[in-house]
């Protein structure tokens, strides 16, 4: 395994080559000032930043560029044109993963699948590209399961190695909406509006979700076409999604260490730990607990 440490400034970063082309670069500072991390990278490579804690700046061309990233989101750059180096700043308290990818590797993983990913399509091969994403719940869970590296030191390199191939799936997975022009009953765009906003208001207030009657009111729709378009967009009924959602959730809060079995019940809506357990045992096969003790 190829895996090296070094100094800078006060904290480090810590480097992994997981696999031909793969690289995982762990920035973490746990000091009380801002430090910069600094790591050098071709321009044949993809760039991966997600920052699982606090806040980081990546600032390129002597300062002239900057993109923040704060806790929660991604950022993914590639350019082809000039060399990309990584120059980092964090905030005290911050933590961010990075995967760097040959662009020789990352088309082998999607093979005749490249045309679904942006930036490896046709009209933009050899075109810088920038992007930025919010991690969800599933993404989040992985990237803490890097961070923990709870396997065998023998085991490392292939544990990481898999959670990249992960998070890239999760990363590139296609959204459940459907094309409009499979959906026939959602050919009118305020509607699919109205549908999305209904998703935000059910996830905003997870804790204590309005009835379907009253979300179709607030969004302005009947309850026929609330109940029939959002299975259409999103796969499932309100609240099956709904719930769906609290589960991933919960799991990357218990990923993240900070909170116990209790507090995460509550924190999605839960007002009794026992049934916060049930659920969650029959989302995923195993309580609460045991999770906790498997990470």
């Amino acid at each position: 395994m190829n895996t090296k440490e070094k100094n800078i400034a006060i904290g480090s970063i810590q480097n992994h080559q997981v696999d031909d082309g793969i690289v995982f670069l762990k920035l973490s500072n746990d000091n009380s000032t801002e430090l910069i991390f600094k790591h050098n990278i071709d321009k044949k490579h993809i760039q991966f930043h997600f920052c699982v804690k606090g806040f980081s700046k990546f600032q390129f061309n002597d300062g002239r560029y900057a993109f923040p990233v704060s806790s929660n989101n991604s950022i993914l750059l590639y350019n082809p044109v000039q060399e990309l180096p990584i120059n980092a700043l964090l905030n005290p308290n911050s933590l961010v993963i990075s995967i760097l990818i040959s662009i020789k590797k990352f088309h082998g993983l999607f093979s005749n699948q490249a045309d679904q990913i942006s930036f490896l399509n046709k009209d933009n091969i050899g075109n810088k590209f920038y992007k930025e994403k919010k991690l969800e719940p599933m993404m989040s869970v992985v990237l803490n399961q890097m961070v923990q590296l709870s396997v065998h030191e023998s085991m490392h390199n292939l544990y990481l190695r898999a959670k990249v191939f992960e998070l890239m799936s999760f990363y590139f997975n296609r959204s459940k909406e459907m094309d409009i022009e499979q959906c026939p009953f959602l050919v009118d765009d305020k509607n699919i509006k109205k549908i999305r906003l209904a998703k935000e208001i059910i996830i905003s207030r997870m804790i204590e979700p309005p009835s379907l009657t009253v979300l179709a009111s607030e969004v302005e729709i009947s309850l026929k076409k609330l109940k029939e378009g959002f299975k259409q967009v999103y796969g499932a009924s309100v609240f099956v999604f709904l719930l769906d959602y609290k589960m991933q959730v919960s799991k990357t809060l218990l990923s993240s260490g900070n909170y116990n079995v209790n507090e995460v019940a509550l924190k999605v809506g839960y007002s009794t730990a026992t049934h916060f357990i049930n659920a969650f045992k029959k989302k995923f096969g195993t309580t609460p607990k045991k999770y906790l003790m498997s990470l």
